[in-house]
């Protein structure tokens, strides 16, 4: 409940919050991570960015690449509208581009209509309409939290995929239509892809749905003890990598942070996780920072 608190705390209270109670919460942290939780300033958000058509950004609840975008245009403070697909929505996106991707970003005021997450970040990163410019740092190329990533995939994939649609409360998940699509495209371990959806040949037809079903409805009934000792294991690992509670690699808020946060967020739908302190406090300030909420009320 402690978590909740403060995480409601930070949302409320906006930036001026989130630097006081993040300061605060940098007492907690561990002696080596103290000096350089000082010495990082929290990011300075600028003024509110409200064009006079909203863009529209289409998106995935769960989607890290659609979190990436959500994140950036939070931190840049620029207010726009949020469409969630229905995951079985193929209508919507492809009469916008032409096939069924997430995010997409609709600026009406400019008739653009873009995709892909890095540049749709770059544009309202570099143009003056978007409020101050060059606010998000370039990747720092950082292998050793790439490399944690590619570590944790299957991992993750096993505890996050049968949450998300469990849940019922994804918006993209909101009907059993949404559900199902996703659990059709969207394997579990061990299984691969091409063994999972197959390759519309008469060969190899991929799995029955109802085996799907079975095997998402096993995973969540599965005791996660062992997955989730494992992750803990793992989270202690990148708290060590963190510059600090406010940005992940030294030098500021950066590309680092907009992919890794976007990862990490889908960690908290998963219940029993134990966060050291620092990569939590990282957590809590970019969800009220980005104003993109966590799921621990949802958590399974």
């Amino acid at each position: 409940m402690k978590l909740s608190i403060l995480s409601l705390a930070l949302v409320i209270s906006g930036t001026a919050g989130f630097t006081s109670i993040a300061n605060n919460r940098a007492s907690t942290t561990s002696a080596l991570s103290v000096s350089t939780a000082t010495e990082a300033a929290p990011f300075a958000k600028g003024p509110r960015v409200v064009k006079e058509q909203l863009p529209i950004l289409y998106v995935y609840d769960h989607c890290p690449f659609c979190v990436r975008v959500r994140l950036a245009l939070g931190v840049k403070n620029v207010k726009h509208l949020i469409h969630f697909l229905a995951n079985d929505d193929i209508d919507t996106p492809t009469g916008l581009v032409g096939k069924k991707i997430a995010p997409i970003f609709e600026l009406p005021d400019e008739k653009l209509i873009m995709t892909e997450s890095l540049d749709i970040i770059t544009k309202i990163d570099t143009e003056e309409s978007f409020g101050p410019t060059s606010q998000i740092l370039p990747t720092s190329g950082r292998k050793d939290i790439k490399a944690w990533q590619k570590a944790v995939q299957v991992l993750l994939r096993t505890l996050q995929r049968p949450r998300y649609v469990a849940t019922g409360l994804l918006p993209e998940f909101q009907q059993i239509d949404g559900r199902h699509a996703f659990i059709k495209n969207h394997q579990l371990p061990p299984y691969e892809k091409p063994e999972w959806k197959g390759d519309g040949t008469s060969e190899n037809p991929g799995m029955d749905m109802e085996d799907k079903l079975g095997l998402y409805a096993e995973a969540m009934a599965a005791d996660p003890a062992s997955l989730v000792e494992d992750l803990n294991a793992r989270l202690v690992e990148l708290d060590d990598m963190l510059f600090s509670e406010h940005y992940c690699s030294e030098g500021g808020f950066s590309l680092d942070d907009v992919d890794l946060w976007a990862r990490l967020r889908s960690i908290t739908i998963i219940q029993g996780v134990a966060w050291p302190s620092k990569l939590r406090s990282y957590m809590d300030n970019l969800s009220a920072l980005g104003d993109v909420p966590l799921y621990d009320e949802m958590a399974l």
